[in-house]
């Protein structure tokens, strides 16, 4: 399977049709259709269904491009350790956090990244553990740092926990609901959660099936940890998050947890990356840095 194949593959899927992926390539769109048909041939599977509308992905094509795009990243991402290794600049690390480490750890771990690697390519993207992951079996992000468990993560990644963080309930100041006892009274109340499967508010609901207690009737899906915050702090709406984010008095400011019982479990944060893909030497430093910065922090609320 030759690189320029792979290449064009993922040219075709981010053009959307062949003549486009061939005027991107600045190739001739019959030397572009003759490398999709060879790579056809090489994997033995048709990969694309073609009209006079464009082109789509069979279910093979779409297999395929994944591992694709993760080859090309994986490629680019050599190409940056050997630059590190040599000496060169142009040191590149992308990373997924939750807003729980931005909130705590990350500031400090950014000063100290930017002092050791000034002229280091810094990319973040915000976010829960459904969005983050995603990103990283992509070959898009180097590693993600969110709240997770292995059974919830595919097998392609490699997850380390790192620390137990407490769940809240919480909402405005003011909330009439803020000292409610009874999770009757909440359900009744309108929520704002992210949904998604593996996420904080789907094991919410999930829970609250086991204690036998009833879910909220009225739920706002939200995908977005900033938006969500907003909602809480600007509206009626109730969600969760975990103790040190709603603790925060910058991130939280206007935001109070509940004094619900029974309290919701604690949860896992930790760091998922590839299996079997090492890092660049700039990550790796990135990633030392926070697994012993959320370690201290953890052991530091404990004894506090």
């Amino acid at each position: 399977m030759k690189h320029q194949y792979i290449k064009a593959l993922v040219q075709v899927a981010d053009s959307g049709s062949i003549w486009a992926a061939a005027r991107a390539l600045n190739i001739s769109q019959s030397a572009l259709t003759r490398s999709m048909k060879e790579l056809e041939e090489d994997v033995s599977a048709e990969l694309l269904n073609r009209s006079y509308r464009g082109v789509t992905f069979t279910d093979a094509g779409k297999a395929l491009l994944a591992r694709a795009r993760l080859i090309l990243s994986t490629i680019e991402r050599a190409r940056d350790e050997v630059r590190q290794i040599s000496g060169g600049a142009g040191a590149k690390v992308a990373l997924g956090i939750t807003p729980v480490v931005a909130t705590t750890v990350f500031p400090n771990i950014y000063r100290r990244f930017i002092a050791e690697f000034p002229e280091a390519l810094l990319t973040l993207k915000e976010g829960f553990m459904t969005e983050i992951v995603p990103g990283v079996l992509a070959g898009d992000l180097d590693f993600g740092v969110a709240i997770a468990t292995r059974d919830q993560l595919p097998s392609e990644l490699v997850f380390t926990p790192l620390s137990n963080t407490r769940l809240l309930v919480a909402g405005r100041e003011g909330h009439r609901l803020a000292h409610s006892q009874d999770w009757v009274e909440l359900a009744g109340a309108r929520w704002i959660l992210n949904l998604t499967n593996g996420s904080t508010g789907h094991h919410l609901l999930y829970w609250l099936e086991k204690q036998g207690l009833p879910h909220p009737s009225n739920i706002v899906q939200c995908t977005s940890p900033t938006l969500m915050m907003e909602m809480m702090r600007r509206t009626d709406l109730i969600g969760i998050g975990p103790d040190r984010l709603i603790g925060d008095p910058m991130s939280s400011c206007g935001v109070v947890p509940f004094d619900i019982s029974p309290a919701l479990p604690s949860a896992t944060m930790g760091l998922f990356k590839l299996r079997g893909v090492p890092l660049t030497p700039a990550a790796q430093r990135i990633e030392t840095w926070i697994k012993r910065a959320i370690t201290a922090d953890h052991m530091a609320s404990i004894s506090g």
